[in-house]
């Protein structure tokens, strides 16, 4: 639970950009968008493996 303590005569716009940073830094939103569809492992580790040779490549062609 994240708590934003409102100093006295302190702005409610400062406060809810306070919270809404302090919120993004959670990452909660990030993870809540992700659990929505479900991977299958297999899936995700292709992804990753092709996504590891993309990187692979486009550094081989900077050091060609």
């Amino acid at each position: 639970m994240l708590i934003i303590p409102v100093k006295d005569g302190e702005n409610i716009d400062r406060a809810l950009k306070r919270f809404k940073r302090k919120f993004d830094r959670t990452g909660k939103m990030r993870e809540l968008r992700r659990r929505q569809q479900f991977t299958k492992p297999s899936v995700a580790k292709r992804a990753q493996k092709i996504k590891a040779e993309y990187i692979q490549h486009l550094r081989d062609q900077e050091n060609i």
